[in-house]
This record gives C-alpha cells, sequence and structure tokens, in this order.
C-alpha cells in the first residue's frame, strides 16, 4: 500500500476533528447575535437606520467603554459584555433567558416572575425605545437589550429547558467529539451555531417582502412557544432520542452528523427568523 493510502485515514480523522473543534469567540454569543443584528440592519427603513445611527452617538453617555455600543454589531452584545461589570448592572442576568419546562404545559407567565425573563423583556425594551419621553441614554440601552434579547430567545434552550439549565449541565456529544465537559447548551450557542450560519448561503441579505411576512410575523409569546417546541422537539428530543422528559438525567446526549446536518437548517432559520422580526420591532418602535 502506498504511503498515501496508508495515510488517507488519518488524514480525514485529523480534517473532521478540525471541523468539530471549538473557535474562540465565535459562537451564538458574538456570532449569532451579531448575524440577527446585521439582518435587522439590512432590512428596517431608512428612517430606522437612521434613528439607529442618532441613538448610538449616545453610546458615551452609558459610560461602559469596555464594552463598546457604537454599532448595531456592537449593540448586540453589549448585554452580554456588561456582565463583566459585576454589580453595576446585576439585575439584567436573569433577563437572558427563561426556565420554561419543556415537560411541563407551555406557561410563560408562570416561569417569569415580576418579569425577570426574556420574554417579557423584549416587550420591555420594545416599549422603552418607542417612548420618545424617555431619554436619550436609557433608549439606547433598550435598543442594545431588545437587539441582544430577540437573539436569545430564538436559541432554543434560552428558552425552554428540563431543569437543567438550559442544557448546560445537560452533558453531549458533538459528532465525534466529546469530552466531560461539553454540554448541550454550549453546542447550540457555540459549534452547531457557528457552523449554521456561516454554511452557504449568506444570511445577512436584504430579504423579499414574502420572505419578511413568513418569517417575520407573529407576537413574542408566539416566537416564545415556537422556541419552546423546538427545544423539546429538535434540541433534547434529537440529540437524547425521543422523548426528553422520560429519559434520565444523567443520560449523555449524542449528536451525529446526520443529527447535525439536520439541525443545521433549524438552526439558520432561527437566525433569520431573529433577524427579520426584530427588523419588525424597529420599525415600528422608531417610526
Amino acid at each position: 500500500m502506498a504511503m498515501n493510502e496508508r495515510m488517507r485515514p488519518l488524514i480525514l480523522l485529523l480534517g473532521a476533528l478540525l471541523m468539530l473543534a471549538p473557535t474562540p469567540a465565535m459562537a451564538w454569543w458574538e456570532l449569532g447575535h451579531e448575524t440577527v443584528a446585521k439582518i435587522a440592519a439590512r432590512n428596517v427603513t431608512p428612517r430606522t437606520r437612521a434613528a439607529i445611527t442618532a441613538l448610538l452617538r449616545h453610546a458615551p453617555d452609558i459610560q461602559t467603554p469596555e464594552c463598546p455600543i457604537n454599532t448595531i454589531e456592537g449593540a448586540s452584545v453589549w448585554p452580554d459584555c456588561i456582565k463583566t461589570l459585576g454589580d453595576r448592572f446585576s439585575y439584567q442576568y436573569n433577563w437572558h433567558y427563561q426556565n420554561l419546562s419543556i415537560c411541563q404545559p407551555y406557561d410563560v407567565k408562570a416561569a417569569c416572575p415580576d418579569g425577570n425573563c426574556v420574554t417579557a423583556q423584549v416587550d420591555r425594551n420594545f416599549r422603552l425605545l418607542k417612548d420618545r419621553k424617555v431619554p436619550a441614554r436609557e433608549r439606547l440601552m433598550a435598543l442594545a437589550y431588545l437587539v441582544h434579547f430577540v437573539g436569545d430567545l430564538h436559541q432554543p434552550l434560552h428558552a425552554a429547558d428540563k431543569g437543567d439549565l438550559g442544557g448546560n449541565r445537560q452533558k453531549a456529544d458533538y459528532g465525534i467529539y466529546t469530552t466531560p465537559k461539553l454540554n448541550l447548551h454550549t453546542i447550540w450557542d457555540g459549534w452547531l451555531a457557528e457552523r449554521s450560519i456561516i454554511s452557504p448561503p449568506p444570511l445577512v441579505r436584504v430579504y423579499t417582502p414574502a420572505e419578511r411576512a413568513e418569517m417575520g410575523g407573529g407576537t413574542t409569546e408566539d416566537w416564545s412557544r415556537e422556541s419552546w417546541t423546538l427545544s423539546r422537539d429538535l434540541a433534547y428530543g434529537l440529540a437524547l432520542g425521543g422523548n426528553a422528559c422520560t429519559i434520565p438525567g444523567d443520560t449523555r446526549a449524542k449528536l451525529n452528523a446526520a443529527q447535525i446536518n439536520r439541525l443545521v437548517p433549524a438552526v439558520r432559520l432561527q437566525v433569520e427568523r431573529g433577524g427579520l422580526r426584530l427588523a419588525r420591532l424597529l420599525d415600528e418602535a422608531l417610526r
């Protein structure tokens, strides 16, 4: 057997490992949120785009130089960045998700005490952004929260779980890559999101009116229920191989190559929906 034939299986294995290896700082946390924001920015009206630019000029008033908020992409990750600033913004930690059980009937109100969940905060920050009597500094913060939380709501494991912190306690394998620390939330936030977003064709573009009507409609609660269903049926159901609520909590989830390929279109659709729905909210708030 020639040397290149003997080495071929090893080369293929190394290539697969490189494709599955984590990429620093390129996940739903950054790439996903920024992509949702970019889709929205490309699909709002010129008047809305000008209003966003005007609000972004107030970035110095917020006084978070460690977390720039000079662009809509910066605004999309600002609510995560300010988590590092300690007590100043600690009040907003619970706004990024909701502990809505996939093993119980859908009831977002019961899972959202005092408005401290992502669905309620999308609505709250939409109202603040729309209210011209609110100071520009506060409206800019509302803009950043709105952009970010619409993205969070469209990541199914931010919208529902099975009592495991959105899959953070659900150990999982991603293709041939397995490690004791790898969990389902990290897969959806990171590797699966990155693979889905960078797969062609590009997601950031001007969508047709028909596409915007099809993907951009519904209420915040509609989107919440939709993500809850995806969390139950795809995020948990596919990885655990059936009804996740009847499977022991210490069962390790597994996603093989075929399952990952099945999930990619679903993740891409969620990013598109998030961007177009955000565009609609921004047009309504800033018109």
